[in-house]
């Protein structure tokens, strides 16, 4: 029998193929839609061709997704991008990424209104609201954008149903970040859209409101980020690069209020929790960030009328104040570069209004620091 292994030390979950059990990759908003692989070719394997061997070998995936895959270059042999043709030998190891079947568990379609701002035969661009959680599981298997999705792509959703395109995610963005995603409605959409995020071509820029008055207007945060072992919920930043994933965040002051400061974040790359990491790790938690800090007082005065001024903005913003405002990525069909830019919602956009009202009025210049 073959031998299958997850190509990455990442978790959650198990898949059977062929008889052998095969753990899933997950976690990154990148990586956490495609399962990684490994396959070694036995010993007394006659020679064939690669997208014939996959097909024999993994019986429950159809041979037009493994050779979309082939067609995407998301399969390996020996560590060089292999064709559909190429001949396979006893020892070569086949690497492999694809998108995540359907989860075992029922998802029932609901008829949640979408904020849908385009939307063509493969692909569709949603700005999700804060609040929604993007894909099932942890106790959220009803409300969520998928759940949405199912109704309105009309997608079967029974666990044995023949309808695999539950992998139609090619990223995720937090449940309390607002913002814009882009989803697939084939198997060939997705994997395109996904090889855009594994190359780092996808222009990906959010807004926030960070605590603090950054130091420069513009700067670069450049680190490996791993899960927290004291916290599972959390990540963190690493020096040693063994024990995460490289994250890059470039910022960019839009502008100060002293206390805290509006920021544009890019991403090169798209790791879990990036930005609230990142910069928490620079010492500017988002503004109302529970988990990373930033849900109490981090600069400011001690006198009482600002600390119910900051007690407003948290009800005004009862969220991390992150929004992923822009998406751009070339179409899967038509290769035509595609930008796509979400207003900022009325809660980010009334939080900067009373700090906008708060700094010219004089109220920050008056009260000491005690930073």
């Amino acid at each position: 029998m073959e031998k299958i292994y997850p190509d990455e030390d990442l978790e959650i979950g198990a898949v059977a193929y062929n008889g052998a059990i095969v753990e899933e990759a997950a976690s990154d908003e990148e990586q956490g839609m495609f399962e990684h692989f490994r396959l070694s070719v036995d010993p007394g394997q006659a020679p064939v061709r690669v997208d014939k061997y996959m097909s024999t070998h993994l019986e429950e995936t159809s041979r037009n997704r493994i050779q979309s895959s082939i067609k995407q270059g998301y399969v390996r042999v020996n560590g060089k991008v292999a064709k559909a043709n190429l001949i396979i030998r006893p020892g070569d190891v086949i690497q492999f990424v694809m998108p995540y079947r359907r989860r075992g568990y029922e998802i029932l379609p609901e008829n949640i209104p979408l904020d849908i701002v385009y939307e063509d035969d493969d692909l569709l661009v949603v700005n999700k609201p804060a609040g929604m959680v993007v894909h099932p599981g942890h106790g959220n298997y009803s409300g969520t954008l998928i759940n949405a999705l199912a109704w309105h792509l009309g997608l079967s959703q029974g666990p044995d149903a023949g309808d695999e395109r539950m992998g139609i995610l090619v990223h995720r963005i937090d449940k309390d970040t607002s913002g814009l995603l882009v989803v697939a409605k084939n198997d060939e959409a997705q994997l395109n859209l996904a090889g855009q995020f594994f190359k780092h071509t996808i222009d990906r820029r959010y807004e926030a409101v960070v605590w603090g008055n950054l130091p420069d207007d513009e700067g670069t945060v450049d680190t490996t980020i791993g899960r927290d072992p004291n916290d599972r919920l959390r990540f963190r930043v690493y020096e040693d690069p063994e024990k995460g994933k490289h994250a890059v965040t470039h910022y960019k002051v839009l502008e100060r209020f002293g206390f805290v400061t509006r920021v544009e974040c890019k991403l090169e790359t798209g790791r879990t929790h990036q930005i609230r990491v990142h910069m928490a790790h620079i010492g500017h938690p988002l503004f109302n960030d529970e988990r990373y800090g930033g849900a109490e007082i981090r600069k400011g005065t001690i006198y009482s009328k600002y600390k119910q001024f900051i007690r407003n903005c948290f009800e005004l913003c009862p969220r991390q104040a992150l929004h992923a405002r822009t998406l751009g990525f070339v179409h899967p069909s038509t290769g035509k570069w595609m930008q796509f830019e979400s207003p900022l919602p009325p809660e980010m956009t009334a939080l900067l209004d009373k700090w906008r009202a708060y700094t010219t009025s004089g109220s920050a210049a008056a009260l000491p620091d005690e930073e």
